[in-house]
């Protein structure tokens, strides 16, 4: 499966996902410039790297395409914790696999817990609490 898809730069939207400098990035600001007389409309993108948090800005003609992460979101169960790593286990396929805990979710990340993580390109990051295994 494709981890990335091409997507015309003009139809970008603020919050949307695409990838500048290999990573994976949030859109958080989007500039349009007009056409000039002979010119193509640009757009200037600021982004927000998912995995690293750096700002990145490119700019780009409206009409080139530009890559865009497929992010796989998934659940999974914390099996066991230690330090700033917790070991889970996905809710579907039942693979396991260490993963680091972000600052956010450390307070809240016990053994049985069911966590949010999403796949992107192949790096898998915890994102969000979602309960206890009932």
């Amino acid at each position: 499966m494709a981890e990335v898809k091409p997507v015309g730069v003009g139809t970008i939207k603020k919050g949307s996902y695409v990838l500048m400098d290999g990573e994976a990035c949030k859109i958080v600001d989007l500039q349009v410039s007009k056409p000039g007389k002979h010119g193509h409309a640009k757009v200037r993108m600021t982004a927000v790297g998912l995995l690293d948090d750096k700002k990145r800005v490119c700019v780009m003609p409206a009409h080139d395409n530009i890559d865009v992460p497929i992010i796989e979101k998934r659940n999974a169960q914390i099996l066991s914790v230690s330090q700033n790593t917790a070991n889970v286990m996905d809710s579907e396929t039942f693979e396991i696999m260490d993963m680091e805990i972000p600052d956010e979710l450390k307070e809240s990340c016990k053994e049985g817990t069911i966590v949010l993580y999403w796949d992107v390109m192949g790096k898998k990051v915890m994102k969000q609490i979602k309960g206890e295994q009932s």
